[in-house]
């Protein structure tokens, strides 16, 4: 198999669905996005269902490899690096990733009628739970799990707003200026002692 090709074929499915939305995620349309021959997708996935369980795959690696790039290797270890890493995310959902997560919130919504894709989908949605505390805690937070959560649930409650870009509602929940909603975010969940430590 080309790996090479198949990703050109995942990732053309991406823009596929980020644009037409899951009626519009069919073999044709992801061959004429890639500009290869009709047939080379159904080649490759040859079901609907083999190729949305392609594009969740993807959408994960993508994450992982944002993720990965933004903290550099390098653990957030004090409450100004995980602000800085969390922001970054939010601000690349807004920009390069949004098709990435447009496509993701398909996948999300075909999966209510698909167990076996949900079943894909929740390990990925977990480990952002299990991530983030693990996050929140090696930055000198006192963490809960049920801090952890809230923040992790703010975070993904963002999502579908800075994807509708609407000013007013940008502007109403705090994501108009992401530094601050997620400074804003932490000092809520973990607020600063008055000598400025965690």
């Amino acid at each position: 198999m080309n790996h090479g090709r198949r990703d050109q074929l995942r990732d053309s499915a991406i823009a596929v669905l980020a644009e037409l939305g899951g009626r519009g995620l069919t073999h044709r349309a992801v061959d004429t996005a890639a500009g290869v021959p009709q047939g080379t997708t159904k080649n490759y996935f040859p079901s609907r269902d083999a190729l949305l369980g392609a594009v969740a795959g993807r959408c994960a690696e993508l994450y992982r490899g944002i993720a990965a790039q933004l903290g550099s290797g390098t653990e957030p270890r004090d409450r100004e690096r995980l602000v800085a890493i969390l922001t970054g995310l939010l601000e690349n959902v807004a920009g390069p990733g949004r098709p990435r997560m447009l496509a993701y919130l398909e996948l999300r919504a075909e999966a209510t009628r698909k167990p076996w894709l949900s079943a894909i989908l929740d390990p990925i949605t977990a480990a952002d739970f299990a991530g983030f505390e693990q996050a929140q805690r090696t930055a000198g937070l006192p963490v809960t799990p049920q801090r952890a959560a809230t923040v992790t649930l703010a975070l993904h409650s963002a999502i579908p707003h800075l994807l509708d870009a609407g000013p007013a509602t940008l502007a109403a929940a705090g994501l108009d200026d992401l530094h601050r909603f997620v400074s804003g975010l932490l000092n809520a969940v973990y607020p600063p002692h008055p000598d400025g430590t965690t």
